[in-house]
């Protein structure tokens, strides 16, 4: 790709971007959000036309890709973050939507499903040819989408965050068949906001900021370190900073004794106090967003007690823990946490909607626009217009947006699940900030992690899980990430101070 720009409404997003590929190599592609990794991917997959004068070359022969079929034809295929498949179909249907094989004006199920199993079987995927798709795993469900790529032969295969949703178990499969991959000639490109991932997987590095290409890295110049600088400027040391003076408080805000769900939580009693980070820890499969749901109310509890600022929480009553000032910041902000469709000044302003009536129901819009106008310029949120839909933002917006909306409440305790999944460095160092300008604030927070240097970093205090009950508690200079692992993985359950 030589010279790739594109403008967008007179905004120019990519300026003069070059990307080299070559084949049986993984390429990682790094940049915060909004930095134009996605739009350049679009543009070689055929989901939007480059700016004219830019240029894409293919085993040295000049190629326009005025779509995304023209790009399939070529050997390129994208799996992207949001996985888009049939749910319904067989996986053997799912691969051969839209190519269907026939045999005397019949198709041909037969050959199907054996080049089908064939697939399979190099991938070393663990279901069947007629497993539907709906019952797949996220991690099956991938394999499908790259069993599918390799069905159409292709030789580019781009990855756009695949782990987001992946257990370490699942991820280590993923890394060992894009090693395969690779190594079989395939080249690929891979996305990814983790930078342990991209040093431990990629070949070369190319990072993007503010829509031009500012680094490329090789070999043994590929550290975290190197990409935090060229991604945002600044030292990754400085992210996790908190502030030096004590924050916590004596006063517990939230008190829970003794929950449990009688399936996968069980037992657990923990508090947070006023100004303190409580991080939440564990093995995903663990127990942690099932134990913040119950102790929110989201889901019923079989056991135990609630109380915040010395009151009983009910049972299975969200609106009753926001009124009391309890929050959650789901880890799904696409499923569960953010209206997709609507604008953004809607999103942050529906959970004070109420605040806002007058004359007997009637909202006071131009107070609305002001609340909405105050939190994109507090929490830095880039969008073009308050107007705009949501989902047309970058995932760090996103997710400010959403923390955006709870700190409308004004909550005394807020519960952050995967505040920082899916966004990129700058982000994170912001939403950082804001959790440590609430906690100075006197807002406890509970934070639940499966980024053990995020834990590490921005945690006062550390509860991890293990088979839904609290293994252990880790404070002061024992909050390490070797510590965690063991309390998360051990047999035994030490309490380690």
């Amino acid at each position: 790709m030589r010279g790739i720009s594109k403008t967008f409404a007179g905004t120019q997003v990519l300026r003069d971007v070059d990307l080299a590929l070559h084949g049986g190599e993984i390429h990682a592609l790094m940049g915060e959000n909004g930095a134009g990794k996605s739009t350049l991917m679009k543009i070689l997959s055929g989901a939007l036309r480059a700016d004219p004068g830019s240029e894409i070359r293919l085993l040295g022969r000049r190629v326009v890709i005025d779509g995304p079929r023209r790009a399939r034809a070529l050997g390129i295929a994208i799996v992207h973050q949001e996985l888009a498949l049939a749910l319904n179909l067989s996986v053997t249907e799912t691969l051969f939507l839209g190519r269907e094989l026939s045999r005397a004006g019949l198709l041909d199920r037969r050959a199907m499903r054996s080049r089908c199993q064939a697939l399979l079987e190099r991938l070393g995927a663990r279901f069947t040819t007629d497993a539907t798709v709906a019952g797949l795993s996220i991690a099956d469900r991938q394999l499908v989408e790259v069993a599918r790529a390799l069905l159409a032969e292709s030789r580019i295969l781009i990855m756009d965050e695949p782990t987001t949703a992946l257990s370490t178990c699942e991820t280590d499969r993923l890394f060992a068949l894009l090693r395969d991959l690779r190594d079989a000639g395939l080249a690929l490109i891979y996305i990814s906001h983790r930078m342990a991932e991209v040093s431990l997987l990629a070949d070369r590095v190319s990072v993007l900021r503010d829509g031009r290409r500012v680094g490329v890295l090789q070999g043994e110049a590929i550290d975290a370190r190197s990409i935090v600088q060229l991604m945002v400027g600044r030292d990754i040391a400085s992210f996790y900073k908190r502030t030096q003076t004590q924050r916590r408080q004596d006063s517990a805000l939230l008190e829970a004794r003794n929950i449990g769900d009688g399936r996968r939580v069980h037992g657990c009693s923990f508090s947070v106090h006023a100004g303190e980070v409580l991080g939440l820890a564990g093995m995903v499969g663990s127990g942690r967003t099932e134990l913040a749901r119950l102790v929110y109310g989201a889901d019923a509890r079989l056991s135990g007690e609630v109380l915040l600022c010395g009151q009983s929480l009910p049972g299975s009553d969200p609106k009753h823990s926001i009124r009391a000032g309890l929050a959650y910041l789901t880890e799904d902000r696409a499923g569960l946490g953010l209206y997709l469709e609507m604008s953004v000044s809607d999103n942050i302003n529906i959970g004070v909607i109420g605040a806002d009536a007058r004359m007997g129901g009637l909202l006071d819009r131009r107070r609305a626009r002001e609340r909405s106008a105050a939190a994109i310029a507090n929490l830095h949120i880039r969008a073009p217009s308050p107007a705009v839909p949501v989902q047309a933002l970058s995932g760090g917006n996103q997710q400010k947006v959403l923390l955006s909306r709870w700190l409308q409440t004004r909550p005394r305790v807020l519960i952050l699940d995967e505040p920082t999944r899916g966004v990129d460095i700058g982000a994170k160092a912001e939403i950082y900030h804001i959790i440590d300008e609430l906690a100075r604030a006197g807002v406890g927070l509970l934070v639940i992690s499966s980024e053990l240097p995020e834990i590490v970093g921005i945690s006062d205090r550390v509860l991890v899980m293990r088979e839904g009950a609290i293994a252990g508690e880790l404070t002061g200079q024992a909050i390490m990430q070797q510590s965690i692992v063991a309390l998360a993985t051990s047999s035994a359950a030490p309490r380690i101070h």
